[in-house]
């Protein structure tokens, strides 16, 4: 009877074939979509993140592609419409995954529902610098001179986090400012150097070899307190603008969807490599803090940034065309 029955049931099975079993990840190359140009810091991350994962995880492949375009918007919504298969994840920030929701009008995707978290990677400081031939060398003298005349101040495009946290202040302190954008921080540093802006809110990154260098003079840095290699500079809060403390953050996502076992594995291998000694000396030489979060962390996290920037657009009034 036991026999019988194996012989009906066999004909289920086509020749040769084994019971379905779950497929092996990853098989090929994984894609870390980036909605920013090549040679940034943000890019460097990518990259550095990128090797990070393929010697953590063996025989892994990690390829970085740059999308950059629209406000982050381009590179950000094709990894939300990626297949949800493991072999597409996004590397993106406070303003692809938290600014966009609340200040990009029509935005093509949804950076809650349509992204799965993987989790936190690093986090940045925001810094306000003027050139170091400024007559202002505090906070409060910078606001005096922008209530008696009108300031200039640069950003790194509009929108941009450097954009929202310099207008913030702007509005707060009461001044006459004109916002003068650039395509990225390069050119907007370059241009403060050079004294063509009055003032510039750059991650500390961008600028913090050149105000060590003083080329470029710091009136205060979103860190929670003033950082041993620049101790001359204060906090925000301590400079009493603590609202200006928006750190720049990092993380990396999936298409919403996308198979658990891939988000488990990869977000366990996060802490691990942020952790080893070399790819932390590697984001400090960067301006990076690494700040990991694990996934169920990551997602309450980015929730809450999201209600944050919510309250800054409300604030400043920003908002740009999906």
């Amino acid at each position: 009877m036991i026999r019988r029955r194996a012989l009906l049931a066999a004909p289920l099975l086509a020749p040769g074939a084994l019971p379905a079993q779950e497929a092996p990840w990853p098989v090929k190359p994984v894609r870390i979509l980036l909605a920013y140009p090549p040679g940034g810091s943000t890019d460097v991350l990518a990259r550095a993140l990128a090797e990070a994962l393929a010697a953590a995880i063996p025989g892994s492949s990690f390829i970085v592609e740059n999308r950059p375009g629209g406000a982050a918007v381009v590179g950000t919504q094709a990894a939300a419409v990626a297949a949800p298969d493991g072999y597409t994840l996004s590397l993106g920030n406070n303003q692809t995954h938290a600014a966009n929701a609340a200040m990009v009008r029509d935005l093509p995707y949804r950076p809650v529902e349509d992204f799965t978290p993987i989790g936190r990677l690093a986090e940045v400081h925001h810094a306000l610098v003027v050139p170091a031939s400024s007559p202002a060398h505090t906070l409060a003298e910078l606001a005096a001179r922008g209530r008696a005349g009108r300031l200039t101040y640069a950003s790194s495009g509009v929108g941009s986090a450097s954009h929202v946290i310099a207008e913030s202040f702007v509005r707060r302190a009461g001044l006459e400012a004109t916002h003068v954008p650039y395509r990225g921080g390069a050119q907007a540093t370059t241009d403060t150097i050079a004294g063509v802006v009055d003032f510039f809110v750059s991650t500390w990154p961008q600028v913090m070899t050149l105000v060590k260098e003083g080329r470029l003079r710091a009136l205060g840095i979103g860190a929670p307190a003033r950082l041993p290699d620049v101790p001359d500079v204060p906090s925000f809060a301590e400079a009493g603008a603590g609202y200006m403390a928006v750190d720049a953050w990092f993380g990396l996502w999936a298409p919403a969807r996308t198979p658990a076992p891939v988000i488990d594995r990869l977000s366990e291998a996060l802490p691990k490599i942020l952790a080893e000694p070399a790819m932390a000396s590697r984001l400090a030489s960067l301006g990076f803090t690494p700040a990991p979060l694990r996934a169920a962390e990551f997602a309450a996290f980015q929730r809450a940034e999201v209600e944050r920037w919510q309250g800054l657009v409300e604030l400043t009034g920003i908002r740009l065309e999906g």
